[in-house]
């Protein structure tokens, strides 16, 4: 395994660390208590994994069903410019925040780090990482902390070192988190920034059936 390199929040306070190689997981997508699940292939199974189009969006309770959020927490990420709608905005009275299917992913994965006791900064900086990975580099993924720094890793062998060395106490799949965002958006409705509304149309039979097909081909 390469060398990690540091960026980020590199102080007490920790940071985020790019290590360079893919790992296992639960049906969560999450490693805990330094223990690696079988199926390490798992983790960096990133086949089937296409975002939505980019103009769908979806209003603050679908976007706080999907994420496993209050609405409370939707509006202070917003505010605060944690996580903000990319379809649109808040412009004016009356007018609904539209967040895209990476925004979802995102919030979900924040929600994730929360739970898992990692710091507001630390959160930031892992945030801001990920919106430098464009379309499916999100599903090669694994986000691996010992609770004060963050390793993005891409490698079974990377999470590896990371759990021998005492540094990988929890992990989060980011492709596995792409998978519930998906499922759960397929049931709901969507909107385009114009006002039309996007009926949801893929049940999660379909989906199902659709990554089967993929697998085979």
């Amino acid at each position: 395994m390469a060398p990690v390199s540091k960026f980020g929040v590199t102080s007490s306070s920790g940071g985020f660390v790019n290590a360079d190689a893919p790992t296992g997981q639960k049906s969560s997508g999450q490693i805990s208590n330094g223990q690696i699940p079988s199926g390490q292939e798992a983790l960096f199974d990133d086949s089937d994994l296409r975002p939505l189009p980019a103009d769908i969006g979806y209003r603050g309770p679908v976007a706080c069903a999907a994420a496993g959020i209050t609405y409370r927490q939707l509006d202070y990420w917003a505010r605060t410019g944690l996580v903000q709608p990319s379809v649109r905005g808040a412009t004016g009275s009356g007018t609904q925040r539209l967040y895209s299917f990476r925004d979802i992913l995102v919030l979900r994965v924040v929600k994730r780090l929360i739970d898992t006791g990692v710091s507001l900064p630390n959160i930031r900086a892992a945030v801001e990482h990920l919106s430098r990975n464009t379309g499916e580099d999100l599903g090669r993924i694994t986000l691996m902390s010992d609770g004060a720094t963050i390793y993005e890793c891409r490698s079974a062998d990377e999470v590896i070192d990371l759990v021998r060395g005492g540094q990988g106490v929890f992990g989060i799949a980011v492709g596995s988190v792409w998978r519930e965002v998906e499922g759960t958006l397929s049931t709901l409705p969507g909107e385009r920034p114009d006002g039309g509304i996007i009926e949801p149309s893929v049940g999660t039979d379909e989906l199902a059936a659709r990554r089967a097909r993929s697998a085979a081909s």
